[in-house]
């Protein structure tokens, strides 16, 4: 890592500016690719759609077979035809899973997973920012997405094929299989953690054997995250599949579930990056709270237990949580909390970081009602204009129909200019 200067120390803008530039040349990077040391060619095979049905089958495997080969893509002008290759049989494969029946039959089955494997698990890179911030930071993108992506969407096609079969897959699509999986959540790539949601949720509803330990491994990797690194890139992912798990929990709740709830989520709320995954674990508690009214009371405990001290706008997010636990709260648990809430909420509204959230808020509303104000005297205008229009038109019903349609479009065109003009986008003209 180059060293840092005197003046960078000093002026943090600087510093945030290089590192931007710097993001900026270089916005895409590559995992550790376990690449052949001879670079193989490609020769295409023929279509699945053009063999006949008895070779239909050797030829997919084949095909699959084909598609284990890895390429290069920070060397953007090698193995450029076997690149192009690949990309087209992966394509091929996702229709063929897509639109025939029978063709997952059980030898299939370690030959596909094989293939995903081989092209998916990975080391991911280290980031070339340290200092990588989510919100600001544009992330690095995947160098061989356009292979990736493919095999992502073979995989969900795969898994959504209607002959697909759990009995067989079990044993491919294992504990290790998962395990490599969830790391991947890890990935800056935003379009990867995307596609991992939604395989991972396919995969939590169709092995059952494998639910309680997908469960647990989140649970670790929240422990880590907030404990140890303070570092994941997936868990708002990772919460979004929560916030659907939760909501199918039988009744009563397990004691393993009001743990996670307590141990597990209601810590996340400590975590520096909250804003990135806050609507997502309020979501998680809400559904909680819906299940079982009586956790309302530890969770608004541990919720003021954990309050931000200095950070007006980590406040601003636990008040918008307490509101939406109170919109499903119910009286008997409400008269338990009231008491040490409404103590930390006049803590807050004593608060002179507050104070000046309240007042900008405050001054918001203020234009925003003379913004109503302006676009009712507006909607008087136009009236008074259609009315002096059609006076004009009705005196003038003798003269050249060209004159007095010019003057009605001109008209009208002007008065809605001057609205559209005066009328923010979040107003009532445009609801």
């Amino acid at each position: 890592m180059s060293a840092i200067s005197a003046s960078e120390k000093v002026d943090g803008f600087t510093r945030k500016s290089m590192r931007k530039a710097q993001k900026q040349r270089k916005s895409q990077g590559s995992s550790q690719y376990r690449t052949q040391s001879a670079p193989v060619e490609l020769s295409p095979l023929p279509q699945l759609k053009d063999a006949p049905s008895t070779e239909q089958q050797e030829l997919f495997t084949q095909k699959l077979q084909q598609c284990c080969m890895l390429f290069d893509f920070f060397d953007s002008v090698t193995d450029l035809k076997s690149k192009e290759i690949k990309r087209a049989t992966l394509n091929e494969l996702v229709d063929y899973v897509s639109t025939n029946r029978g063709v997952l039959v059980e030898s299939t089955y370690p030959e596909i997973t094989n293939m995903i494997s081989t092209n998916i698990f990975r080391s991911l890179p280290p980031s070339d920012n340290p200092d990588f911030d989510p919100e600001e930071d544009e992330p690095t993108l995947e160098a061989a997405w356009p292979h990736i992506q493919l095999v992502y969407e073979f995989l969900l096609r795969f898994l959504e094929n209607p002959d697909f079969q759990p009995s067989i897959a079990k044993r491919y699509i294992d504990q290790k299989f998962v395990l490599q999986l969830l790391e991947l959540f890890d990935s800056e790539d935003p379009r990867e953690r995307d596609f991992l949601k939604t395989i991972l949720h396919r995969i939590y509803g169709k092995f059952l054997g494998l639910r309680a330990f997908i469960r647990k491994q989140i649970n670790n990797i929240f422990l880590r995250f907030v404990y140890e690194t303070e570092h994941f890139n997936g868990v708002a992912e990772l919460l979004e599949i929560l916030g659907s798990i939760i909501n199918g929990f039988a009744l009563p709740l397990k004691a393993e579930h009001k743990q996670f709830l307590m141990k597990v989520l209601i810590p996340l709320h400590t975590a520096k990056g909250l804003a990135l995954f806050h609507a997502q674990l309020a979501y998680c508690v809400v559904q909680f709270l819906e299940k079982d009214p009586t956790l309302t009371e530890p969770v608004i405990r541990g919720l003021l237990k954990f309050w931000p001290k200095t950070c007006s706008q980590k406040e601003v997010m636990f008040l918008g949580e307490i509101e939406e636990i109170l919109d499903v709260i119910e009286p008997t648990q409400f008269k338990k909390i009231q008491e040490p809430l409404f103590k930390q909420i006049s803590r807050c509204v004593a608060n002179p970081h507050f104070q000046r959230v309240a007042t900008n808020t405050n001054s918001d509303r203020q234009r925003e009602k003379k913004k109503e104000q302006e676009r009712d005297e507006l909607w008087k205008k136009l009236d008074e204009l259609r009315l002096s229009n059609s006076t004009l038109v009705q005196n003038n019903s003798h003269g050249p129909p060209s004159i007095q349609n010019n003057n009605t479009t001109t008209t009208t065109t002007t008065a809605a200019a001057v609205i559209v003009r005066a009328t923010p986008r979040t107003g009532a003209l445009w609801k």
